[in-house]
């Protein structure tokens, strides 16, 4: 399954997800930090996206009350409630 998500309050401007079974098989983020975003996709490739979400909801980017890694899980969520 293939999903785009457009994540809200953060730099990263487009999340394209896609997973298997409940795996991520692939993540792309245009816009952000580019090496940390960079950084995040190899690190959530082939892991259980239950897992990730577990690690990166609730991060906060400085002041924000939310971050790129909090929008990917926020993502993750709606991928698998569509599935």
């Amino acid at each position: 399954m293939r999903i785009q998500y457009k994540p809200k309050g953060v730099c990263a401007r487009m999340m394209e997800l896609e997973m298997e079974d409940g795996v991520i098989k692939d993540l792309k983020i245009q816009g952000g930090c580019s090496g940390n975003l960079q950084g995040i996709c190899k690190l959530v490739k082939g892991r259980d996206a239950k897992e990730v979400i577990q690690d990166l909801k609730g991060i906060h980017c400085g002041p924000r009350p939310t971050s790129c890694p909090d929008q990917l899980a926020l993502a993750l969520e709606q991928a698998l409630a569509q599935n």
